[in-house]
C-alpha cells in the first residue's frame, strides 16, 4: 500500500476503494445495493406486537413491545370504531379511537361505523367482542354508538335468528290448527249414535228449526279468507324485519 493511502482515515480509504471498484468492475453497482427485504418500520413493529387490551400483569420486556405499549397508552378506550363491511358473515372489526377522531366526535357524536358520518338518532350498544390474539380466544365488552341503519347491520344475524324462530312457531301453530280442524270434521262426519225420545204432542203441526247448509259454507269461506290474510300479514312483517 502506498504512503498516500496510509495517511487516509478509514472513511476516506473506504470511499477511495469503492470508487476504484466501481470504475474498474462492470455491473458492480448492483452488488453495492443494500438488501431492504427485511426492513421494518415502526408501524410494522406495532402491528406485530399490538394487543387490543393490555393487562396489568403484561410486561414489555423488549423494545418492540415497549413501542406497542406506548402506542396503546395514547389511544382513547371509551368507544370503539367498527368496520361493518362483512356484517352478513357475522364478522365485525373493532379498534379504539385516536386523538383526531375524539376531537371530531367520531364514534360518540357521529356514527361509529368507519364509512358512516351520520349524527342522527344514535344508539349505544354494548358488544361482546370475540377475537383471537396470540393464538388464544379472548372476549371483551366494548361500547359502540351507531345510527339506525348501522344498528340493523350490527344485529343482522340476531334478527335473522329471531325471524327463523317466528317462522317455526308460526308453522307449528298452523299444524296444530289443522289437526284440531281435522279432528272436528271427523267428529262431525261420524257422530256417535244417540237415542232420541220423541214425546207425543197435542198440536197437530210440528215445527222443525234447522240451520241452512249455505250459511255454514259461507262461514267456512270467511274463516279461510281470514286465515290467509293473517298469513300474508305475518309474511309482510317478516320481510320488513329483514329489510
Amino acid at each position: 500500500m502506498s504512503a498516500r493511502l496510509r495517511n487516509l482515515n478509514p472513511y476516506e480509504l473506504h470511499k477511495y476503494l469503492v470508487n476504484v471498484y466501481c470504475l474498474n468492475t462492470k455491473g458492480s453497482t448492483t452488488a453495492l445495493k443494500r438488501d431492504t427485504s427485511k426492513d421494518r418500520t415502526d408501524l410494522d413493529i406495532i402491528r406485530e406486537n399490538y394487543k387490543f387490551l393490555w393487562d396489568e400483569d403484561d410486561v414489555a420486556d423488549t423494545w418492540e413491545k415497549q413501542l406497542a405499549k406506548k402506542y396503546y397508552d395514547k389511544l382513547y378506550k371509551e368507544y370503539c370504531i367498527c368496520d361493518l363491511s362483512r356484517y352478513k358473515e357475522n364478522k365485525v372489526a373493532l379498534r379504539w379511537r385516536i386523538e383526531k377522531e375524539v376531537v371530531l366526535g367520531k364514534g360518540q357524536f357521529q356514527c361509529g361505523n368507519k364509512t358512516c358520518h351520520s349524527d342522527h338518532d344514535l344508539k349505544s350498544w354494548e358488544v361482546n367482542f370475540a377475537y383471537i390474539e396470540d393464538n388464544e380466544k379472548k372476549n371483551a365488552l366494548v361500547k359502540l354508538r351507531l345510527c339506525p341503519t348501522c344498528s340493523d347491520m350490527l344485529n343482522y344475524r340476531s334478527k335473522k335468528r329471531e325471524i327463523k324462530r317466528l317462522k317455526k312457531s308460526h308453522r307449528k301453530n298452523k299444524k296444530s290448527k289443522r289437526t284440531v280442524n281435522e279432528v272436528d270434521e271427523d267428529q262431525k262426519q261420524d257422530p256417535e249414535p244417540s237415542e232420541e225420545v220423541i214425546e207425543p204432542s197435542t198440536s197437530t203441526e210440528m215445527t222443525v228449526s234447522s240451520q241452512p247448509e249455505d250459511e255454514s259454507l259461507w262461514k267456512k269461506g270467511i274463516q279461510e279468507i281470514e286465515e290467509k290474510s293473517r298469513e300474508e300479514e305475518f309474511e309482510e312483517y317478516l320481510e320488513d324485519l329483514l329489510l
